[in-house]
């Protein structure tokens, strides 16, 4: 394996550690895939699904030959990560008038979202490299993962946090893991710019997208819903976009799933953004070449609030290559969303709900067909951003503990 500059193809050894180039461009893992068998690979992978208490019986480490095949598993840090519930709502279904509808609850994770995927392949990196400081910048799903693996390992974490616009619940959350909370005025963009520039001085491993060991551990999400699946994937995989690592992410490894000839096609990807966070939507949509950052993001989506998303270049191919459309939604589409995913029983934060309300969108606008099969990644939980909750769950009024109160109540539900 090595590391690939996306601007320049300059070339960095694996087991060095450097977020971007010296030209300014971003690094990413590749892969040489050959001597690699896709039978084998489906056999091996089913035997370590039916593993406990092994570092493979994780999700992300149960692909290891695909993610990061050098790294020595001493140094691999843990919490059995994956293994996440791939659902069905027949109601939701109906409503849509689509063929099939899945939804994959990333939301289940140890820290409560798709992070963590990504995180125990750069957290795992770092300590190989004898890092004990491990940094992000964050708008809150980042930071409590990354806060929760660096704990594990014994290690220390810091996390720079916009002082606006951010969850409190995954503040909080970060907080507990132990890590130090850094809170600036500013947006994530500022946090991320002032990482790549002053990390290395300060010792710290940073832990954002830009990290390529990220992307890595992300593309096991893909091999665990075409594992899932038993190899046959849906015609559309619908995505939300924040700093676009997950479409990124999604499209490496559905592209190394069919070199290896393990899925016979690549599914379309629509990538969901959010109106009020959407550069990369309106540089898709213009056609433009190069992305124009958004200064001032703002939507409910909190995770969503990304006004200049690191990885565009790499989500721009990954559409390419499999022939995806990107759409945004507002605000209204992405809490209506939530409401129905949340009273089928399987429930997810704002951002996540994007990806129901995107395909809905995009089923009106006959960009998928009904008789089409989609899966939704739902990137976090429930109860990752309870403000939103006051805003959509009403509540209810006090009453007597009487037969006919209780009765009276039931009526007016």
């Amino acid at each position: 394996m090595k590391q690939v500059c996306v601007d320049c193809g300059a070339e960095q050894a694996w087991r060095e550690y450097g977020i971007s180039c010296s030209c300014g461009g971003r690094m990413e893992g590749v892969q040489d895939l050959r001597g690699l068998d896709g039978e084998k690979l489906k056999a091996l992978f089913k035997e370590r699904l039916a593993e406990r208490l092994s570092v493979y019986a994780s999700g992300v480490w149960r692909y290891k030959e695909l993610i990061d095949p050098q790294l020595p598993p001493e140094h691999i840090v843990t919490k059995y990560e994956g293994n996440t519930g791939l659902y069905t709502s027949g109601a939701i279904r109906e409503k849509l008038g689509i063929r099939e509808l899945y939804f994959k609850a990333q939301s289940e994770n140890p820290s409560g979202s798709f992070k963590d995927n990504g995180m125990t392949a750069a957290v795992s990196h770092g300590r190989m490299l004898g890092y004990t400081r491990f940094a992000c910048a964050s708008t809150g799903n980042t930071s409590s993962s990354l806060a929760m693996y660096a704990a594990m390992a014994g290690c220390s974490s810091q996390v720079f946090v916009p002082s606006h616009s951010v969850s409190a619940n995954k503040v909080l959350q970060t907080m507990a893991y132990g890590a130090q909370v850094i809170r600036f005025d500013g947006t994530y963009d500022d946090g991320i710019r002032f990482l790549e520039q002053h990390g290395k001085e300060l010792g710290l491993y940073v832990c954002n997208s830009v990290n390529p060991l990220r992307i890595e551990g992300q593309k096991s999400i893909i091999y665990e819903i075409a594992q899932s699946l038993n190899w046959e994937l849906p015609e559309w995989i619908i995505i939300p976009g924040g700093a676009l690592s997950n479409v990124s992410a999604l499209g490496k490894g559905l592209s190394d799933l069919h070199s290896l000839g393990m899925i016979s096609k690549l599914p379309r990807i629509a990538l969901i953004q959010a109106e009020g966070a959407s550069p990369f939507h309106r540089m898709m949509a213009e056609g433009r070449e190069e992305l124009v950052p958004e200064p001032k993001p703002f939507t409910k989506a909190s995770a969503l609030n990304i006004g200049h998303p690191p990885s565009w270049q790499i989500a721009r191919r990954a559409l390419r290559l499999c022939q995806g459309v990107t759409c945004s939604v507002t605000d209204e589409e992405i809490l209506e969303a939530k409401r129905m995913i949340d009273r089928s029983g399987i429930g997810c934060e704002p951002a996540s709900a994007s990806t129901l309300a995107g395909l809905t969108k995009l089923m009106r606008e006959q960009v998928i067909d009904k008789d089409e099969r989609a899966l939704c990644i739902l990137t976090g939980n429930l109860l990752k951003d309870t403000d939103i909750l006051t805003e959509t769950v009403s509540s209810p009024a006090y009453a007597k503990l009487t037969v006919e109160a209780v009765q009276k109540s039931m009526e007016t539900a």
